[in-house]
């Protein structure tokens, strides 16, 4: 009886779903390819949807089961954005009071997660612009990251109600350590490339800024000294007339994503010259670290976000998606004050908040 690759494939992958999968030959590697998975959703900053999702775990299986792939790119369309997780406008409308459904739509975003962990390629994140939210957890369960350093990430999610317990977590303790975790989940503001890179979260950082035909770092952070007065200032952002100049500079150039392929394309390179079942022995070991604490938690953090939806979650959707950019958050002070003095999750204080 014959037996083929086709046997192993849990599905076809479909074009039309809101991820494009190419596979790319790698230059001086006859016969060997990259398998590139790009989020197709540009005017939602590359939010994922439920069809994107499901395309992304049948992708995943494509690069996972070709053994001519050497690689798997996840990467998203244009230059503004990565990912920047899901569509909150949708979850208010889906999800906002339904927590049985958010809990079946959080398996099906755990299953992402679970297929990138356990790919049997290593995995790269090409950073093409904001990774933020879900897109953080797809970019962390990634084994690289290699970024353009016009690139922003964010944790925000506490702001909406979203403890962001799908991955970051889990994985952003173990690469940049908790307190740094700590202060990003709570306080901290965007974080540059630079500084994510400073802290441990990415593999690399690419200039991809071309000003009069030359290319320049971020003109909007400090990426020329370590310390000024003592402090680390390193990837932290430019203030005053420093600010200013930047945001010309910013102005008068033009995205060129082409050095961050090429960046890419080295590394792939570089892992084409190891022993693919050992390079997949040693890079599934490493892999554990992440793998284990999602393991052990996903199932109780899938639960607790969807019961969410019934209170601070499906408040923070609707208020996210009904305000404008200046008001997209509720009051958190006033919805401190009305628990404090016994008021119960209701319809009502939801009126009273949005």
């Amino acid at each position: 009886m014959s037996f083929s690759r086709e046997d192993l494939r849990l599905a076809p992958f479909q074009d039309g779903q809101g991820v494009l999968l190419e596979r790319r030959a790698i230059k001086g590697a006859e016969g060997l390819y990259s398998l590139w998975l790009t989020l197709d959703n540009p005017a939602a900053l590359n939010a994922y949807t439920s069809d994107m999702l499901r395309a992304l775990v049948l992708g995943i299986g494509e690069a996972d089961q070709d053994p001519s792939v050497v690689a798997l790119v996840l990467t998203g369309s244009g230059s503004r954005a990565f990912c920047s997780g899901g569509d909150v406008a949708h979850y208010a409308e889906a999800f906002a009071g339904r927590p049985e459904l958010m809990a079946r739509y959080m398996r099906l975003y755990g299953n992402v997660i679970t297929a990138l962990l356990q790919c049997a390629k290593p995995t790269i994140c090409r950073v093409n612009g904001a990774r933020v939210g879900g897109g953080q957890e797809l970019g962390l369960a990634c084994d690289f990251s290699i970024s353009s350093d016009l690139a922003i990430f964010a944790h925000g999610g506490l702001k909406l109600g979203s403890a962001q317990e799908a991955g970051l977590t889990d994985f952003l303790p173990l690469l940049v350590g908790i307190e740094a975790a700590m202060n990003a989940f709570t306080v901290d503001g965007p974080w540059s490339a630079y500084k994510a890179m400073r802290l441990g979260m990415l593999t690399d950082v690419v200039p991809v800024l071309r000003v009069d035909n030359e290319l320049q770092r971020n003109p909007l952070v400090q990426s020329d000294h370590y310390l000024l007065d003592g402090r680390l200032v390193y990837g932290e952002g430019l203030s005053g007339e420093a600010l200013a100049a930047g945001k010309q500079t910013l102005r008068r150039g033009e995205v060129d994503l082409a050095p961050l392929d090429a960046r890419v394309e080295k590394q792939i390179k570089a892992l084409v010259a190891l022993m693919p079942l050992t390079a997949e022995k040693a890079i599934l070991s490493l892999r554990q670290h992440k793998l284990e604490r999602w393991m052990a938690n996903k199932e109780a953090n899938r639960l607790f976000m969807a019961a969410q939806t019934v209170s601070e979650a499906g408040l923070g959707f609707k208020k996210f998606a009904q305000g404008d950019k200046k008001n997209r958050f509720v009051d958190h002070a006033q919805l401190r004050r009305a628990l404090a003095g016994g008021q119960a999750w209701s319809q009502a204080l939801f009126d009273e908040l949005l």
